[in-house]
């Protein structure tokens, strides 16, 4: 037994006031006379041994009222040793896109917010974040109606951050006990909750508030397959874990439904529709399928604008026939100059310029080319087999630092292509191996900081650059090389090309990093918005005297199409899409010491270690019997 004022404890001391009285009591006794004692002294006897009694009865009755008294202020009770010490509580509610499933008709994240509401105590102060917000040092009073408010998007903590997180919220005092209650399902894109430090000084709990498994059947993506002159065909990715045979799939054109047909799984856990769409429509576009699982994974935004032609000039007296296959008229306005009938002032309104073997490059040819790039468009530049170095130089230097040094009479093959490059990503679906590498007869050495593409045997570059420049080390005609019959030119020089203008691509995945290029000219003050019906932003924007980089980062936060606006005219448009990685639903083993199903079960437990056992009401209900017996022995017992 434990006090909460052991200090009161020294007033059972004045348990010896009553001793002393009823000891040291002094008897006063008064004479009187009688004409015959003789029947007295039985009486008298008597009577002595009734009050003697009486006073030892009164002695301990005091002695118990006055003792209940003292343990009654002093507060007596019961408790664990934890149940006493100073506790700070935090929690961590999980708000992403996987908590918002539905589980036999009932929404997880809802109803896990209205069973923390009922079951947490009414008078216990905590903090309480999410992905997102942050409710310091508060009692659930106070913030019922921001939880009741609360709604789930697509960020997600890991483990490690939670914990870090939580750190700094909790204060300096060592003597406090620290507790996190982490609320999840745990998706394995948590991380490991088995490979927290064990050393850590606050206490973790993991809550998962359902452990029955969620079933869903999720869009993952969608792309364009076999495009013709007339249709182009859409192809649309679908998964699930569930054991569904098949789920209708619609396609809508805005708010108008186009087409529709059924995704079979036949056994397996993902298939694919397609859809054949007209190739001069604009298309604002939805798949929708209807499921009961997770929401935010039934549909998928895409569009298809008319596309903005990437204008290409080609400068040089080599043959251009390769090139024009490439640039075709339905992407690109391609156009060719030698460099005799070059209008320079064509340069600046082109997104790509290739030098085609020009055997020496003018300063003013130079001069524009530099312009082009700092104004954001791109060129190559393929030295010719007796290409002036030094005019070569005089652009190339200024790009990576780069630098043509000699020439070299040499046949070699291309060896090594760089899939990780810019230019070949996505181009393999494999490592490149057993491939009939092209070659060249004459080459020139050249260092660069460049990114390379394309390496010759001896790890020299032969294609090299990124962005707004690329280098070539050879000749690419007939006569020195036969590069122009390999598959790789057509990937190489159709990349340059669309990575000139960074046109829309056909949806984007909020939280990656989107940049695109407008083909607009702004005048002072102007701005482009992004907008849909519900949302409208502005993004960073870099002008510039032709076109205008637009990047998406933080924004925006919610899926859909937006219309890319200037002037509240309508530009184009791009589709955003939240992150897939929510819809895999595979979830990490939980330590089994400290992990619960349940809110209610997690806060009765913890209330029954926190209990505290007070019997000070005991002893007062103790003192007032001893006055009552008191009362009955002064007025029954002579």
């Amino acid at each position: 037994m434990q006090f909460k004022y052991p200090e009161l404890l020294w007033g059972l001391l004045l348990l010896l006031i009553p001793i002393l009285i009823h000891l040291f009591q002094l008897r006063r006794f008064k004479k009187t006379p009688f004409t015959n004692v003789k029947f007295l002294k039985q009486v008298v006897s008597e009577s002595r041994k009734s009050s003697s009694l009486k006073k030892w009865l009164l002695l301990f009755t005091r002695m118990g009222l006055l003792a209940a008294l003292i343990f009654a202020f002093a507060q007596p009770f019961i408790a664990n040793d934890t149940a006493l010490q100073e506790k700070e509580t935090i929690f961590y509610l999980d708000d992403s896109f996987s908590m918002n499933g539905q589980i036999e008709n009932v929404n997880l994240f809802k109803n896990t917010i209205q069973d923390f509401i009922k079951y947490i105590p009414n008078e216990q102060r905590f903090t309480l974040f999410t992905n997102k917000q942050v409710f310091k040092d508060v009692e659930v009073k106070d913030i019922q109606n921001d939880l009741l408010n609360l709604s789930v998007a697509a960020e997600q903590l890991a483990i490690a951050e939670i914990i870090l997180k939580a750190n700094t919220y909790f204060s300096d005092n060592v003597a406090s006990q620290k507790n996190l209650v982490i609320i999840s399902d745990f998706q394995q894109r948590m991380g490991n909750p088995l490979a927290i430090d064990s050393t850590q000084s606050i206490n973790i709990s993991f809550i998962k508030p359902s452990s029955t498994l969620l079933l869903n059947t999720a869009i993952d993506s969608v792309y364009i397959g076999e495009r013709s002159n007339e249709n182009i065909e859409l192809i649309t990715l679908l998964s699930t874990n569930s054991e569904e045979e098949t789920i209708p799939v619609s396609l809508f054109n805005d708010d108008k439904l186009i087409a529709k047909t059924a995704a079979k799984f036949d056994g397996s856990k993902k298939t694919e529709v397609r859809f054949t769409i007209n190739t001069n429509e604009v298309i604002l576009g939805k798949v929708a399928i209807s499921d009961t699982g997770l929401d935010y994974d039934n549909q998928f935004y895409f569009n298809i604008d008319e596309k903005s032609k990437i204008k290409v000039l080609t400068i040089g007296n080599s043959s251009v026939n390769f090139l024009e296959r490439i640039y075709t008229e339905d992407e690109f306005t391609f156009s060719t100059s030698t460099l005799g009938q070059l209008n320079y002032s064509t340069i600046e309104n082109q997104d790509l310029v290739i030098l085609n073997e020009v055997q020496k490059l003018p300063t003013s040819l130079i001069t524009a080319i530099k312009a082009l790039s700092n104004n954001g468009g791109s060129f190559v530049l393929i030295p010719s087999t007796d290409g002036d170095i030094a005019s070569y130089n005089e652009l190339a230097l200024s790009f990576y630092g780069s630098q043509y040094i000699n020439g070299v009479s040499q046949k070699i093959s291309i060896a090594n292509v760089k899939t990780e490059h810019p230019l070949f990503i996505n181009v393999f679906d494999k490592k490149v191996t057993d491939f009939q590498f092209p070659s060249v007869n004459q080459r020139f050495k050249f260092k660069t900081k460049a990114p390379i593409a394309l390496e010759f045997q001896n790890k020299e570059p032969f294609l090299s650059g990124s962005k707004n420049a690329y280098f070539f080390t050879a000749a690419i005609n007939n006569d020195n090389s036969n590069f122009k019959n390999s598959p790789l030119i057509v990937p190489a020089f159709y990349n340059m090309g669309m990575y000139s203008l960074k046109l829309p691509p056909l949806y984007a995945t909020i939280g990656n990093n989107v940049e695109i290029e407008l083909p607009v000219t702004l005048q002072q003050d102007d701005i482009i918005k992004i907008a849909n019906k519900e949302n409208e932003f502005i993004p960073q924007q870099r002008v510039l005297p032709k076109k205008v980089q637009i990047n998406f980062t933080e924004n925006p936060e919610v899926a859909g199409i937006y219309k890319v606006t200037h002037n509240d005219q309508t530009i184009r448009h791009i589709s955003f899409n939240n992150n897939r990685k929510e819809s895999e639903l595979l979830y990490s083993q939980l330590p089994e010491n400290n992990n619960q199903t349940s809110l209610s079960r997690f806060f009765l437990e913890s209330q029954k270690n926190n209990i505290i056992n007070e019997f000070w009401k005991w002893f007062a209900i103790l003192a007032f019997a001893f006055v009552l017996i008191e009362t009955a022995l002064q007025r029954f017992l002579k």
